[in-house]
């Protein structure tokens, strides 16, 4: 048995105490950082943290990048990774619906209590799929493990309620009519087109949901953009 390494005594590491917020950069430009910001100070607020500080420092000029901004009570700490997805999913991606369920006070927030997404990703591997759904304790569509759903029903664009507010999903959504509400699994057999929306991939359409007695396909439609946030890094 190793003793634990002093520095990791600490509640960020023993409970979970932290928030961050992941940033795409292009050449070592933050993109859409001040929103980040925004979103990850409204966290701090409600787990008690001090506010995350608003100057980066200089980032590596990948040509695309990630870069984890993570707030503890002892300040704010940057990471900086070249973003690699591989090639572009053309023909779109797979999506799972697992039996995981996020933490009810949380789901709207990125913090360090992060395994149920984890887990969801390792359902979603599992499966052969690109990602996994979260669902809430009554059968509702929630959030994916690593990125925000958007689906079209009977022609709206519809979020799911519950999940992170995500920000890659809301500059898709900019000048678009849509509402939010719960989506059952049962209803998701009326979704005619699905895309998925984070910072490590862009915007990307869905193929397939597959989950217990489901498997839909759908046509795929990548958004037409030159959007450094929502293209296809690559």
């Amino acid at each position: 048995m190793k003793v634990l390494p002093a520095v990791l005594d600490d509640p960020a590491w023993l409970h979970g105490a932290s928030a961050f917020s992941t940033v795409r950069t292009r050449q070592g430009t933050a993109l859409n950082w001040p929103a980040h910001w925004a979103r990850l100070a409204g966290t701090c607020v409600v787990l008690g943290l001090p506010a995350p500080e608003t100057e980066l420092p200089a980032l590596e000029a990948f040509a695309w990048g990630l870069l984890r901004v993570t707030v503890t009570a002892g300040g704010t700490f940057a990471l900086h990774r070249p973003l690699t997805p591989g090639p572009r999913p053309t023909a779109g991606v797979r999506v799972v619906l697992t039996d995981i369920q996020p933490h009810p006070q949380l789901a709207a927030h990125k913090t360090g209590n992060y395994f149920p997404y984890r887990l969801a990703a390792q359902q979603a591997t599992a499966a052969g799929a690109f990602e996994g759904w979260l669902m809430d304790t009554a059968g509702h569509v929630v959030d994916g493990s690593r990125t925000s759903p958007v689906l079209e029903i009977a022609g709206r664009l519809v979020l799911p309620l519950g999940g992170l507010p995500g920000l890659t999903r809301a500059a898709f959504l900019d000048g678009q009519k849509y509402e939010t509400g719960l989506v059952s699994a049962a209803e998701l057999t009326e979704v005619t087109r699905a895309w998925i929306c984070g910072a490590g991939v862009g915007i990307v359409p869905v193929q397939e949901i597959s989950g217990p007695g489901l498997r839909l396909g759908l046509p795929v439609q990548w958004p037409e953009t030159e959007d450094w946030g929502l293209v296809w890094p690559g």
